[in-house]
């Protein structure tokens, strides 16, 4: 049997290429120097896509490949896939949601924590040498028994909520709806009046174009000098130019983010700011989860192309 058609818009683990391999005939889009020669050459053949949320798929790249069937996406993000043009074709896409959760939210928590409580510069101050020169390092912020709002309650915001009651905090959120399983939890339908009760505010939101800076200047200034936002969804939820200025002159006190517009190439200014906590979108970054989202990925091309139903469409 002739192996599927499959183009690859970005590198993966080799525990996922060599079964990708294996099982599809991969063409490789991230190594082609000239990638519109490229797609002129291997797109009529393409009958599916193995992405990654932050690459996507675009209008350009779907126009070129007139027998494509299936977008699989290796994230739980796919707000970079053309929905509309992949609609318009009767493409179907999927993404691997679920398995990465718990490890996202740990991060979101964990960074709050490392952020709150000065950790990265104060194993710098050790090592240096500061504290046998200079004494004790300068005195945080506490976590417990603050007040944390969640934008966005869907699976991870569910999971960082889980996580902040075990220290203490006054839980609120903003959704579309109050959700059944948030009993406890306080529910405030506008984001700036969330922003205006919390001391960290995590962004859990997925990204849609109704949702595009739905953290800007308003959130931000409520917020306030004293607060922390935590960015562990997507970066097109923050404006970062409002961001950036809030952080510079001290209307917001400090971030924790894991993603950023442009990323890797993320705006040198949050490089020169001293409270912001910088990652580089690993949010996901663990052997068991990386493993997991790379089956599910496969197990989508697979199912399609045996006419099954897939694991987890979202369009």
């Amino acid at each position: 049997m002739t192996k599927p058609h499959i183009l690859q818009v970005g590198p993966y683990p080799e525990w996922d290429q060599g079964p990708l391999d294996a099982s599809f005939h991969m063409h490789r889009y991230f190594e082609a120097v000239d990638k519109a020669a490229f797609l002129a050459d291997v797109g009529p053949q393409i009958r599916g896509i193995a992405t990654r949320g932050e690459l996507g798929a675009n209008a350009a790249m779907i126009a070129a490949c007139p027998q494509w069937e299936v977008n699989s996406v290796y994230g739980v993000g796919y707000d970079a896939v053309d929905l509309e043009a992949a609609r318009a074709r009767g493409i179907r896409v999927t993404n691997t949601p679920d398995v990465l959760t718990n490890d996202v939210a740990d991060l979101g928590v964990a960074m709050m924590l490392v952020q709150s409580r000065g950790m990265i510069g104060a194993e710098a101050w050790v090592r240096d040498g500061s504290w046998a020169a200079k004494g004790l390092y300068p005195l945080q912020r506490r976590v417990w028994g603050k007040r944390a709002g969640v934008l966005g309650l869907g699976r991870i915001g569910f999971e960082v909520a889980k996580r902040l009651t075990g220290f203490d905090l006054e839980i609120a959120y903003s959704d579309v709806g109050p959700k059944e399983y948030a009993k406890g939890w306080e529910y405030i339908a506008d984001p700036v009046a969330l922003a205006a009760r919390s001391d960290f505010l995590f962004v859990t939101l997925a990204a849609s174009a109704a949702t595009r800076h739905i953290v800007g200047s308003e959130v931000i200034a409520a917020l306030g000098p004293s607060g922390m936002l935590i960015n562990i969804s997507r970066a097109s939820n923050i404006d970062e130019d409002a961001l950036l200025a809030a952080l510079e002159d001290g209307t917001l006190g400090s971030a924790a983010l894991d993603v950023f517009e442009g990323e890797p190439k993320l705006n040198p200014r949050f490089l020169a700011l001293p409270n912001v906590l910088v990652q580089p979108h690993h949010a996901s970054g663990t052997y068991e989860t990386r493993q997991a989202m790379g089956k599910l990925v496969r197990d989508n091309l697979t199912a399609h192309f045996a006419g099954q139903p897939l694991l987890t469409q979202v369009a």
